[in-house]
């Protein structure tokens, strides 16, 4: 077995121990089913809301949100990192917002975005774009200190112009900080929204969560929980298999 199938299945096994002893805690009520109902209980609380479609309008309406301002972070930011690499009197100005940008509740911004966009969609998006996008410009600027003056050198003696030299040489090179920026994009993107479908918001599954806290509904709360976890793990472990995959091809060049 190797490496990394051994810390894989070590994962497997203590992410299932830990479960099973929750399970195990809460069907002999160590734990009050009133705050906590066993994970089995989750499992088939969650699965009857899919199958049902009870949660449908609440996962197309958050996914909507996430996926529109994870994609706007990660082509802005981009951008924005890419044209702030190229101006250092700039980046020197802005270094000191960034590596404090994440000390601000951006939060506090949410009763004005309602104001201003009403009780829609957009104050979740700009929320949620205004989280995120700072770890795409800082992963941007990462890659490109990271891009070795070899691979520039060989570009200028093949005569290759910027646009090449961008498209060929560039930016194959910063995609492993491109990949983990891709991926705070995605994460920010998702606590964003949920976060604020828990503040004020008329959907979703924060707002379905918080509906069912406050209405003592358990297995509703628990089970749209569930999905939230389970669905960010997953596409957060696919996300880490293709970052893993393109390194290996890369080591294989």
């Amino acid at each position: 077995m190797t490496r990394s199938a051994r810390v894989r299945w070590t994962r497997v096994a203590v992410v299932g121990g830990c479960i099973l002893l929750l399970e195990l805690f809460c069907r002999t009520h160590v734990i009050n089913p009133l705050t906590l109902i066993p994970p089995s209980e989750m499992f088939v609380a969650m699965v009857q809301m899919v199958v049902s479609g009870e949660i449908t309008d609440d996962i197309i309406h958050t996914f909507s949100a996430v996926g529109i301002a994870a994609c706007l972070s990660v082509v802005i930011g981009f951008a924005a990192g890419a044209a702030v690499h190229a101006m250092p009197r700039v980046r020197r100005a802005i270094a000191p917002l960034l590596a404090s940008y994440y000390a601000v509740p951006v939060f506090v911004f949410y009763p004005l975005l309602v104001a201003l966009f009403g009780l829609t969609m957009l104050p979740l998006i700009v929320i949620a774009f205004i989280a995120a996008v700072p770890a795409m410009v800082i992963a941007t600027l990462t890659g490109l200190d990271r891009v070795p003056r070899v691979l520039r050198k060989v570009a200028r003696v093949h005569r290759m112009g910027p646009l090449r030299t961008g498209l060929l040489v560039v930016l194959p090179a910063t995609l492993p900080s491109l990949c983990n920026g891709i991926k705070l994009c995605l994460a920010y993107a998702f606590i964003g929204v949920i976060a604020g479908e828990f503040i004020l918001s008329s959907g979703g599954l924060g707002y379905g969560i918080a509906y069912a806290y406050e209405s003592f509904e358990n297995r509703a709360m628990y089970g749209r929980m569930l999905f939230v976890l389970l669905t960010a793990t997953i596409v957060n472990g696919l996300l880490h298999a293709w970052e893993v995959r393109m390194n290996a091809r890369r080591g294989r060049i």
